[in-house]
């Protein structure tokens, strides 16, 4: 269910012809349109003042009122530890000091992913746990446009010369229960910001796996062992293609590393990761 918000920039969208929430279309910047535009581009601001002043915006984490949308507060912020370089190249964990080039954490180098590269916007605790679990089990959505931003900039190396973006998928019957998949969210604002192909269906689940909550890492591991498949009508997507794999948290990896090893099985070149955020404490995960 989409969000108050939502649901008025969606009312005035289809009766104006216009994405409300689109930098185009709220950012003021009308002298370069075309003359005939202009008249509709002054209506569609008026509108969003309108419903601006109808429901006020507010941080997406704690509420406080903001003078913009999908944004959230400086106090927030701060306490959000996003992860920046210097990084693992494979794993995208934090790493103490740069050598100035690629380096390999000791984790990496011990047991290597088998996909290629992982990266995070922050760590998986604090201000961005609650906003993760907010879309995951709150069905708050009206963070995707900040989160889709934030995934871009975090994922930028990543998506530089990616082909497709796929989300890790759910069960059918976990999908029936929440009415939607987090992951697919965050995946088709990541192709839409950078004009990737979206192919939600590159991927499904093909066997029903229990909740990885709770579980070891080598429980993990085991859990989702041969729980994905590639659709015959998408192998020709995926065979030689550079994939981005897109997932809200990477705890230790088994899930994603189970899509990476199924898409790779099926021909992809490369099947790198971005999640939201990366729990970078070994100790959270017993072994």
């Amino acid at each position: 269910m989409l969000p108050a918000r939502g649901r008025s920039d969606c009312a005035l969208a289809c009766v104006l012809g216009g994405d409300l929430a689109s930098p185009r279309a709220r950012d003021g910047t009308i002298g370069n349109m075309h003359p005939h535009n202009r008249g509709s581009a002054t209506l569609v601001r008026a509108a969003a003042a309108i419903a601006d002043f109808l429901i006020p915006p507010t941080c997406l984490a704690c509420h406080r009122p903001l003078s913009a949308h999908d944004a959230i507060c400086a106090a927030c912020w701060s306490k959000i530890d996003f992860i920046r370089a210097p990084l693992c190249d494979r794993l995208g964990l934090p790493m103490p000091f740069d050598v100035g080039g690629p380096m390999i954490s000791a984790a990496a180098e011990a047991d290597p992913p088998i996909y290629d590269r992982a990266r995070a916007v922050a760590r998986f605790d604090g201000v961005m746990r609650d906003l993760v679990h907010n879309l995951k089990f709150r069905d708050r959505h009206d963070a995707r446009r900040l989160f889709g931003r934030w995934l871009a900039g975090a994922g930028a190396e990543l998506l530089a010369d990616a082909q497709l973006v796929i989300p890790v998928p759910l069960t059918r019957a976990r999908l029936i229960s929440r009415r939607f998949n987090q992951s697919a969210i965050l995946a088709q604002e990541v192709a839409r910001i950078t004009g990737r192909r979206y192919e939600p269906l590159a991927l499904v689940r093909a066997r029903r796996t229990p909740p990885q909550v709770g579980l070891t890492r080598a429980q993990r591991k085991e859990n989702v062992a041969g729980a994905f498949a590639v659709p015959d009508s998408m192998r020709a997507a995926v065979d030689s293609a550079r994939i981005v794999l897109v997932d809200d948290v990477i705890t230790t990896g088994a899930t994603v590393g189970a899509c990476a090893r199924t898409l790779k099985a099926a021909g992809a070149a490369r099947v790198d990761v971005l999640a939201l955020a990366m729990v970078t404490d070994a100790a959270l995960v017993s072994p």
